[in-house]
């Protein structure tokens, strides 16, 4: 039996691998495509030299002869060229303050994804304290392998699924554009849905700009990959769990992620259906966690409830958390990870709006936390130092879409409302739906994340994001330099594509999740052995117990 499921898994593994090579041999070559700059040494220059206000040092030829300002703009060009000839000095100083720019937002960028990367140990030791002791050894082993088994997937189609596209619509211009990707492999122009390059990390992303993305976009699937770690530990089989890491790493995340950070189509539903700046996620409420929490509901769905978790009467039974200290102490290298998280998804330290986001997320945190501490002391007569930490996590999923958007006030509100969310998330799922979410990730990163997809549609005020996913560059709603904008602000659209977003996300991390496993699992049960599951699942399925003296003292 475990060598048929090994099979399986290594079947698994040679199918994503060979995915991503005939993908590769698919590809269409020109033979005129940008050349990949793997070494860095003409990412950036004099078009990367930009002012405070996003003005470019280049003022490019205008293009549309019939825009009434073609006029004055051939007429600015012509000025800058006849300029540029005259001083050729500065014209490669400027060379040198374009590629100083990019390298400074190439380390930006680089160390707060290692911030993220450091979260995995945050949710190792929140997830693992939560836990019955018998299972301790099974929850870390199973964050360890997520991040090995999700990368290697990411690695051979996931980025390429994602980003192979991102210079069609989505170019980040604060890492060098990453020109070389530049094919949907799905769909084409406004309308893509898969990207087509960068398979292996070779060919065109063998580029300095493209690894920087592919480093800190890795680590936020891994995110996603995590979470489903705290709500079907304890009953999972490691085969089982190791395809689902796949899962994530190569479909379920590429896929929403390029149709939201790609260039792909939902982020472009400003331009093809005038729904404000198309849909929009700032750092991933939706995109990284609520794509992951509602992926961990349908597998909880699947999987079933814990053996004894509902008791003859239908009513949840308390499996109280085995250690305290791992719980806060990973919520609050969670919290440290964050500030990687959401001030890093600027990707660039020249973009000085990272001081707006850093305290927004801060104080989202901090009152989703008081919240739910305090709607526990007030519900159930004393106050819950889990479900409080739960709430300081919720507060930071519910900010991590709008955090670039709204003010440090709205951010608070929304941290308000998640703690409530989570709290009120975890009695619906124990009390009514009956789904067994041992750490609470379902709340946590599922809604929460889905309540701050639409709180942006909601708070944000227009003072940051001019021209977000080429929408209102000169000017949106009447006034010049207004970015995204929510419905408190006067953008009823904004919010309608908010709701039709956070919902497409939901349907698609469900509905793929739950098709896909669901025959998994019909054809061989993804649950351990009832004997398993009572013995603890440490020794059963890894030969070694977290805890071994507890072994010697009992004999």
């Amino acid at each position: 039996m475990i060598l048929n499921s090994q099979k399986r898994l290594s079947s698994a593994i040679v199918l994503v691998l060979t995915a991503g090579m005939l993908a590769v041999s698919t590809l269409p070559c020109t033979g005129q495509e940008t050349k990949p700059d793997p070494a860095g040494v003409v990412t950036g220059d004099r078009t990367s030299a930009v002012d405070a206000g996003g003005n470019s040092f280049v003022v490019p030829d205008p293009t549309d002869k019939t825009a009434p300002d073609y006029a004055q703009k051939k007429k600015d060009s012509d000025e800058y060229k006849a300029q540029a000839a005259k001083e050729p000095l500065a014209v490669k100083l400027a060379d040198t303050v374009g590629h100083v720019r990019v390298a400074t937002n190439f380390a930006w960028t680089l160390n707060t994804g290692y911030l993220v990367l450091f979260m995995q140990a945050g949710f190792a030791l929140l997830t693992c304290g939560l836990v019955r002791k018998k299972n301790a050894g099974h929850l870390m082993m199973l964050n360890f392998a997520a991040y090995v088994f999700a990368f290697l997937a990411y690695y051979a189609v996931g980025y390429a699924f994602q980003f192979g596209a991102i210079a069609v619509n989505a170019a980040p211009g604060n890492i060098g554009g990453v020109p070389t990707l530049d094919h949907f492999l799905l769909g084409k122009g406004l309308w893509g849905f898969l990207g087509g390059k960068g398979f292996f990390m070779t060919g065109p992303a063998y580029d300095a700009s493209s690894n920087v993305l592919a480093l800190f976009e890795v680590v936020f699937m891994e995110t996603a990959g995590y979470i489903i770690v705290g709500s079907i530990c304890e009953r999972i089989t490691f085969w089982s769990f190791l395809l689902c890491e796949l899962f994530i790493g190569a479909i379920l995340y590429p896929v929403f992620g390029c149709w939201v950070w790609g260039g792909g189509w939902m982020s472009q539903l400003g331009n093809t259906m005038g729904l404000g700046h198309g849909y929009v996620d700032f750092a991933g409420s939706t995109v990284v966690h609520a794509t992951g929490g509602i992926c961990a509901m349908a597998l909880s769905i699947i999987l079933g409830p814990r053996l004894g978790k509902f008791g003859p009467d239908g009513k949840p039974r308390p499996f109280p958390a085995h250690n305290l200290v791992y719980v806060v102490t990973g919520t609050f290298i969670l919290l440290f990870g964050w500030m990687g998280f959401n001030p890093g998804s600027t990707l660039g330290a020249t973009d000085l709006r990272i001081s707006v986001v850093a305290i927004n997320t801060n104080l989202a945190a901090i009152s989703g936390s008081a919240t739910a501490m305090l709607f526990w002391y007030w519900k159930f007569g004393k106050p819950d130092v889990t479900m409080a930490c739960n709430g300081m996590l919720a507060g930071l999923v519910a900010i991590t879409a709008p955090c670039a958007f709204v003010s440090p006030t709205s951010a608070f509100i929304i941290g308000i409302l998640a703690g409530l969310v989570v709290c009120l998330g975890v009695l619906f799922n124990e009390n009514v739906t009956k789904i067994d979410d041992p750490c609470g990730a379902i709340s946590v990163h599922g809604f929460c994340g889905l309540l701050g997809g639409i709180c942006l549609g909601l708070f944000a005020d227009g003072t940051y994001g001019a021209g977000w996913n080429g929408v209102g560059a000169a000017s949106y709603l009447g006034q010049a330099g207004k970015g995204v904008t929510g419905l408190f602000y006067g953008d009823t659209k904004q919010f309608l594509v908010q709701v039709i977003g956070a919902s497409i996300c939901a349907a698609w991390a469900f509905g793929a999740t739950f098709v896909f496993f669901k025959t998994v699992n019909a054809v061989k049960s993804m649950r351990v052995s009832k004997e398993v599951e009572e013995e603890g699942l440490d020794v059963p399925e890894f030969g070694l117990g977290a805890y071994p003296e507890d072994a010697v003292h009992a004999a």
